[in-house]
């Protein structure tokens, strides 16, 4: 009877008791794991393996690809976030206009979040690679008749431009709603007061948006930071390392080279950066929400 009554009082704890285990299982026991073997020389083919301390943190300093992998991931993930963010609320402020067709351009807009990002990928590479080429030579534009995934330059703007594509669909939505969440009573004072567009976008929009613009940095910090698989797909990190992602840059040490130890420390310095940028950012805007 006793444990009868235990069981009707505390069921409720086995939410939350499920959850954990897996949690623990499935991703703290692989990162302390791998945080393990960070210090270590293991190639992941055997189960044996040579302690190292902090030396493959020490060659992270010295090595070259890892250097130009940080310098697009950091290029990368500053262009989404400031594409999301501007781009976003752009869009979403004329979907949230009064104009005809609004639910369809909603749609259409939205339409990039519920694709594979490797099928966008792929098929964005049919077209630098076979499209736009042929597009130049037809109206003669020598800088378009070449593929732009051929050249360091031409391959970090097509990448850039592949996950913006598809990544500020999701912020459109988010500041959709922050906007439909403010009160029109506001709006419309505002304006009978005499403030212009301009000046209910500054003084009350934006203000209103803030949760949202917290929220879409966050999203488009991690997806700057963890790019892989369009990358992987249109150009796996050529040309000569040139859009080779913190990530991909991990994944080619770890099943190219079989260095799954250094692989680790790459993985655990990425880990780091993504804690103390998303610990910055969401103190920031606790700070700005509360004044």
């Amino acid at each position: 009877m006793k444990s009868k009554n235990f069981f009707e009082r505390h069921w409720g704890w086995l939410f939350l008791i499920v959850p954990l285990i897996l949690q623990a299982i499935f991703f703290y026991f692989p990162l302390f794991q791998g945080a393990f073997y960070s210090f270590t020389n293991w190639t992941g083919l055997t189960y044996n393996y040579k302690f190292v301390g902090l030396n493959n943190y020490k060659l992270l300093f010295m090595d070259q690809n890892f250097a130009k992998s940080i310098g697009f991931t950091a290029i990368l993930t500053i262009c989404l976030i400031v594409g999301e963010i501007a781009i976003g609320i752009l869009v979403a402020r004329a979907l949230n206009s009064k104009i005809k067709g609004q639910t369809f351009f909603r749609a259409w807009f939205f339409f990039p979040a519920v694709l594979s990002g490797l099928t966008v990928a792929l098929i964005f590479k049919q077209v630098f690679n076979y499209g736009l080429p042929a597009i130049g030579n037809f109206l003669h534009i020598s800088w378009l008749q070449t593929s732009l995934l051929g050249t360091n330059v031409g391959a970090i703007v097509a990448t850039i431009f592949v996950l913006l594509w598809q990544g500020v669909a999701m912020p459109i939505i988010i500041f959709l709603a922050g906007l439909q969440s403010i009160p029109d009573e506001i709006k419309e004072a505002a304006a009978v007061d005499g403030a212009n567009s301009r000046q209910i976008f500054w003084k009350i929009e934006l203000p209103y948006m803030l949760p949202s613009i917290s929220m879409v940095f966050i999203l488009a910090l991690k997806s700057g930071l963890t790019a892989f698989d369009q990358i992987f797909a249109m150009t796996a990190g050529g040309p000569n390392n040139s859009t080779t992602s913190l990530g991909l840059l991990v994944y080619n040490y770890a099943f190219k080279n079989n260095s799954f130890g250094y692989a680790n420390a790459i993985a655990i310095v990425l880990f780091i950066l993504i804690a103390v940028v998303s610990f910055i950012q969401i103190k920031l805007s606790n700070k700005y929400a509360v004044d």
